[in-house]
């Protein structure tokens, strides 16, 4: 049941889809061309906007493995809950 719990955390949405996006961009970054640096006014804006979106989706993912979600309470199965009916 912990790991349907933690299936469906936000952190690990929110890290998972960072953590693509982040690579994704990062390789755009490395592989720039020279009128793209140029146009970003000589920043390597893919490369560090990358960085920066991999570093927040491996936070997420780290919060979410040091700090895991609380179980789901159990709840109690009717046929132990009910009580027998008095017999006249």
């Amino acid at each position: 049941m912990r790991e349907k719990n933690r299936l469906f955390d936000v952190r690990s949405v929110i890290g998972y889809l960072f953590v693509v996006y982040g690579v994704i961009v990062t390789g755009l970054g490395i592989f720039d061309t020279q009128a793209e640096i140029d146009k970003a006014e000589g920043v390597r804006i893919n490369l560090w906007m990358g960085l920066a979106m991999l570093a927040l989706g491996l936070l997420m993912l780290l919060w979410l493995r040091l700090n895991p979600p609380k179980p789901l309470p159990q709840e109690p199965a009717e046929e132990a809950t009910q009580e027998p009916a008095p017999k006249d």
